[in-house]
């Protein structure tokens, strides 16, 4: 599903127009990656949770050349499935 394949089930699911749910996921996104930027996470009960986590500096290869590099530490968001979701799924 894309993004407008997900905006139409969630006009259709919530009786909204197409633009109005545009609007709400959009809105959606930039409070995700507001939150995520700010250091905090967000806890949506039953269906998961959107957090950042550290990844460490490691050494890599480059896969043309074979040379050894250092891949620098970054900060990555992820995604935890809650118990609902989980169920929902299986």
């Amino acid at each position: 599903m894309n993004k407008s394949e997900l905006v139409a089930a969630m006009a259709e699911k919530s009786e909204l127009t197409k633009d109005q749910a545009t609007k709400a996921l959009n809105a959606f996104e930039a409070v995700v990656s507001e939150t995520l930027k700010s250091g905090d996470e967000i806890a949506l009960v039953g269906f998961g949770t959107f957090k950042v986590s550290d990844r460490a500096a490691r050494p890599g290869r480059n896969p043309k050349t074979g040379e050894v590099i250092q891949i620098p530490a970054s900060k990555v968001p992820t995604f935890k499935a809650g118990k609902a979701l989980k169920e929902a799924v299986n």
